[in-house]
């Protein structure tokens, strides 16, 4: 069973991280004051300002900040500050079983899911794939604030994973099934196929998503998913958005869901508000959760923090 972080409460402590490409200081410094003005306390890890080239520090500095805040027994939430690219690379200097000791809520989307997932692969903890730093800032939707909030800060189960009003799912291949839930970017994952950290989605609900790619890159990256085999053995499969993703050849994103993933004949849903769109539903991974396309629900089974 995985491991549930404990619940996040109002004047717990939250501790800044930069794991992939750096983040201008102003940003930085309008998100930690959102976090301040929202009741948190703040910790910012020692490389969170620093940049280079398109890393922020070196992978060994990014790690180190990571483990300092699973290490931290003020620390109850960790928070990239955005993703970009480089992920990856902190992955061999992490101490899973240090974090598996030490569960805290942690969150993020982009290539931050490359990490979201091995941490419950190797250290069995839930994780979110939610907001960044970056989305602390004036004009985010309440709905993506919510959205976390409910799913880190009370214990109560079943809970439905739900779109923004006028925003519906959308049911393509009929099923039931149950499992837990894993996914995130596609471009992220491409990176670790073939590696010890390539995504387990065997027995799996897998969550895909995409933003700035044409669709015929993005059947690239799918067909290559498919050729590693991650599609073979899932429960069933849900679609987020490709935000700002350009049709090619004639084919737009939902032309490209229907012919790639319908035919695979697993339970199927698409439109899930996701990660790089406007609003951002809140995915808990290595949750279990039930997909019923005949009602076009997604619950959570249980709950995703401990008291």
């Amino acid at each position: 069973m995985a491991i549930k972080p404990p619940r996040l409460q109002k004047g717990d402590t939250v501790g800044i991280v930069t794991l992939g490409s750096p983040l201008a200081a102003g940003r930085i410094n309008e998100g930690i004051a959102k976090l301040k003005s929202m009741g948190y306390e703040v910790i910012v890890g020692e490389h969170v300002y620093s940049a280079n080239g398109f890393l922020a520090a070196t992978p060994e500095q990014m790690a180190s900040d990571l483990m300092s805040m699973f290490e931290n027994q003020k620390v109850k939430w960790i928070l990239p500050a955005r993703g970009g690219v480089g992920v990856e690379g902190i992955l061999p200097y992490l101490d899973f079983s240090v974090i598996a000791q030490n569960p805290k809520i942690i969150s993020g989307y982009s290539d931050i899911t490359i990490l979201l997932n091995v941490l419950y692969e190797y250290a069995q903890l839930i994780t979110f794939q939610s907001l960044l730093l970056i989305d602390f800032k004036s004009n985010t939707p309440q709905y993506n604030f919510n959205q976390f909030f409910n799913a880190t800060s009370t214990v109560t189960s079943p809970w439905q994973i739900t779109n923004p009003p006028g925003m519906a799912l959308r049911s393509l291949v009929p099923g039931n099934v149950s499992g837990p839930i894993v996914g995130g970017n596609i471009t992220s994952f491409l990176g670790t196929l073939g590696t010890p950290y390539e995504i387990n989605t065997d027995g799996k609900i897998i969550l895909l998503e995409e933003t700035h790619e044409p669709v015929n890159t993005v059947f690239r990256y799918l067909n290559h998913l498919l050729l590693a085999k991650k599609f073979d053995h899932c429960a069933g499969i849900i679609i987020g958005e490709c935000t700002n993703c350009q049709p090619a050849y004639g084919i737009n994103y939902n032309d490209l869901i229907n012919q790639f993933f319908v035919p695979l004949g697993k339970p199927l849903m698409s439109n899930l508000a996701t990660a790089h769109g406007r609003f951002k539903a809140t995915i808990p991974i290595g949750a279990m959760v039930n997909m019923n396309t005949y009602n076009r629900t997604l619950t959570v089974m249980e709950p995703t923090v401990s008291p």
